[in-house]
C-alpha cells in the first residue's frame, strides 16, 4: 500500500510503502480516538445575543478590575471545539460567590451569552455549575482533525530510514513515552496548541527534512526553493492586506525571509554534502520532547517527570487539578529544551545504545540549538553543523506554515 504526503504548499510531496515492519511497530502504539468534529461547539457558528449551555474546562482564570474599578472574572475555556474566551459580571457578588469553586473543580456546565467586539466573539457567563466528573482531555481540549493513526505511520516511516542503532533507539523512545507523545501540545498559543500537536509538529519537521535531503540538487538549492515559496506566499499576505485589511491577520511571513536567507549562508558555510540523518532525525524525534514536562494540561500523566527523576518525591503532582494547556509550574523552571537533552541521556542509559561520544554530543548540539538564536531560546550561540542549521530551519518553516494552515480553516 502507497500512502501519499502533499504539504508546504502542495510543494512537499512524496510517497512512501506501508511496509509490514511500519505496521508492526504502528501496532504497539496505543491511538487515542478522536471526537466527532461535526458535533462540536464553536462559537464561530454562533451570533451576539445567542444563548449557550454546554460543558467546558476551566483553562485559566483571573480577578480583573473595570475602568471603574469594579470586579469581574476573565475566564479562558476549552472544549473539543476550541478554546473560548469569556468572562463574569461581579453582579449581585458573582465574582466572590465563584471564586472557591474555580480554585476546586475544573469541569464546569455554563450558561451564557455571546458577545462580539471588533469582529471577535466571546462569552458572557451568567451561571456556572461545577461537574464532579473524570476528565476526558479529546472531549475537553481542542485537538489535531488529522488522522493519529496517519501521523504515527508517517512517523515510523521516517524513522526506518536511519540507521541502527538509531532506529531500535527511536522505537524504544517511543515506546517508553507515547502515550503522553500522541496526546501532548507543542505550544500553549503560537503553533500546534492542541491534544496531537506535538505529534504532528515532529512530523512535520521530517517532511521537510524528507524534502530537503532527499532533492535533486542537493539541500541548498532545496532550501532556496522553499525560500522562494515563502517569498510568495508573503507577497500574497502584503497584497491580501491591501485588499481586505479588516480581514487579515498579521502576515504569518513577516520578517522571516532575511533569517532563513542568514540561517542557509550559515548551512552552505559548512557544506552541507553529507548530512547525517542519523543525528538530525534522533534530535527531531527528541527536539520538543521536553514539553511534556514543560507543559501541562489535561490527560498529562506526569510520566517524564517519573523517568527522569525516579527517587523524587512527586506527591504534589497527585493533587494537582489538570485544566486547559498551559505552562507546568516545575517545568517551567526548566523548559523544553534542556529536559530534552536530559531525556535523550536518561533514555541512552536505560537501552545501553552504544553511541560514541561525538554522536551524543552532536545529537544534543542539535536539541540545543534547534531555536535558531539565543533571543529565541537557543542554548548555543549559533549552530555548529550542517545539521544543527537544518533542524533550526525546519523548524522554523513548519512552526509558522501551522500558522498559515490554522488561519486558511
Amino acid at each position: 500500500m502507497s500512502i501519499h504526503i502533499d504539504y508546504f504548499y502542495q510543494h512537499i510531496a512524496f510517497d512512501f510503502e506501508l511496509t509490514d515492519d511500519i505496521k508492526l511497530q504502528r501496532d504497539k502504539l496505543s491511538i487515542p480516538k478522536l471526537p466527532n468534529t461535526e458535533r462540536l461547539f464553536s462559537i464561530d457558528n454562533l451570533s451576539a445575543g445567542d444563548r449557550v449551555e454546554e460543558r467546558f474546562l476551566i483553562n485559566e482564570h483571573a480577578v480583573k478590575l473595570t475602568k471603574t474599578n469594579k470586579q469581574f472574572l476573565k475566564v479562558s475555556l476549552s472544549n473539543a471545539g476550541g478554546m473560548v474566551q469569556a468572562k463574569m459580571w461581579d453582579n449581585n457578588g458573582a465574582v466572590d460567590k465563584n471564586l472557591p469553586a474555580l480554585t476546586q473543580h475544573r469541569v464546569f456546565d455554563v450558561e451564557g451569552v455571546v458577545d462580539e467586539y471588533n469582529n471577535i466573539k466571546s462569552l458572557t457567563i451568567n451561571k456556572l455549575s461545577p461537574v464532579e466528573a473524570s476528565i476526558e482531555p479529546f472531549s475537553l481540549l481542542p485537538s489535531t482533525d488529522e488522522s493519529l493513526e496517519a501521523l504515527a505511520t508517517e512517523l515510523l516511516f521516517h524513522i526506518s530510514k536511519i540507521e541502527q542503532p538509531y532506529q531500535t533507539f527511536a522505537h524504544q523512545t517511543l515506546n517508553q513515552f507515547w502515550d503522553d507523545f500522541v496526546l501532548a501540545p507543542a505550544a500553549k498559543g503560537y503553533h500546534h496548541n492542541y491534544l496531537g500537536g506535538l505529534l504532528k509538529h515532529t512530523v512535520g519537521l521530517l517532511r521537510f527534512t524528507h524534502y530537503i535531503t532527499n532533492h535533486a540538487k542537493g539541500p541548498v538549492a532545496a532550501i532556496l526553493t522553499l525560500i522562494q515559496l515563502v517569498e510568495k506566499a508573503y507577497k500574497k499576505e502584503i497584497y491580501d492586506s491591501y485588499n481586505a485589511p479588516e480581514k487579515i491577520n498579521r502576515p504569518v511571513w513577516k520578517d522571516t525571509i532575511d533569517h532563513l536567507y542568514k540561517m542557509l549562508d550559515g548551512l552552505q558555510a559548512l557544506g552541507s554534502d553529507a548530512i547525517n540523518l542519523n543525528h538530525l532525525i534522533t534530535a527531531i524525534l527528541y527536539h520538543d520532547l521536553g514539553k511534556l514536562l514543560e507543559y501541562d494540561y489535561a490527560g498529562k500523566s506526569y510520566h517524564a517527570f517519573s523517568f527522569l527523576y525516579p527517587h523524587a518525591d512527586s506527591t504534589e503532582l497527585k493533587s494537582r487539578l489538570q485544566g486547559g494547556i498551559g505552562m507546568d509550574a516545575i517545568g517551567l523552571l526548566v523548559g523544553h529544551i534542556p529536559y530534552g537533552v536530559l531525556l535523550l541521556q536518561k533514555m541512552l542509559e536505560q537501552t545501553q545504545v552504544n553511541l560514541t561520544l561525538t554522536d551524543i554530543h552532536r545529537i544534543n548540539h542539535l536539541i540545543l540549538c534547534h531555536h535558531g538564536l539565543p533571543e529565541w531560546g537557543s542554548c548555543v550561540r549559533q549552530p555548529e553543523t550542517a545539521e544543527g542549521f537544518l533542524i533550526h530551519i525546519v523548524d522554523y518553516l513548519d512552526s509558522r506554515y501551522e500558522n498559515v494552515v490554522t488561519q486558511s480553516t
